[in-house]
């Protein structure tokens, strides 16, 4: 029931583009309906992961270097252009998040025995310990958050982030005088 009611009431962007509708009447705000509702909901989001990361000692990118390297499987280790390669890396600050988690003792490096130019980053046992812990703790509250959407919700939004994503990037491929869409 209290679900229902929040629904229903109208939120901060349905404000502001209610307040667009009175300045600029001539202009299609559709999109902030959309893409701020997203922003907005990016940003509780972030806020809530980093306090739990926060928690643990660690940030969003450290916890994404430990996350990528328990997904490569054991013996989970990744070198720097991989851990870049996964997604959710950006290369310019592999080497800083690397210092930092051997720093604390969760991963070390190691030379390729083969070719000694290669130097991977490997979890230690405190490190898979940590990233196992955290990671379960992080699907828990991922979970808590979508807790206002139905089993068929999730999914339905989940399929339609995945088509936003991918409108987003191909929107690149669009000249900017081309409505999308179109062509």
């Amino acid at each position: 029931m209290a679900q229902g009611r929040a629904a229903r009431r109208p939120d901060a962007v349905a404000g502001i583009v209610g307040d667009w509708a009175r300045e600029r009447p001539e202009l299609d705000t559709s999109p902030l309906e959309v893409l701020a509702r997203l922003h907005r909901s990016y940003l509780q989001y972030q806020s809530r992961m980093t306090s739990r990361l926060d928690e643990h000692g660690l940030s969003v990118a450290g916890f994404d270097v430990l996350t990528a390297l328990r997904r490569s499987g054991a013996p989970y280790r990744l070198t720097a252009g991989q851990l870049a390669a996964s997604g959710l890396v950006s290369s310019a600050g592999v080497t800083l998040r690397l210092d930092r988690l051997e720093k604390d003792g969760l991963l070390v490096r190691e030379r390729d025995a083969e070719d000694r130019r290669v130097v991977y980053s490997r979890l230690t046992e405190a490190g898979l310990a940590k990233v196992d812990e955290v990671f379960s703790e992080h699907l828990e509250n991922e979970r808590r958050m979508l807790g206002g959407l139905s089993p068929a919700e999730h999914r339905q939004l989940s399929r339609l982030l995945s088509k936003l994503e991918r409108s987003i990037v191909d929107s690149d491929a669009v000249a900017p005088d081309q409505p999308a869409g179109t062509g």
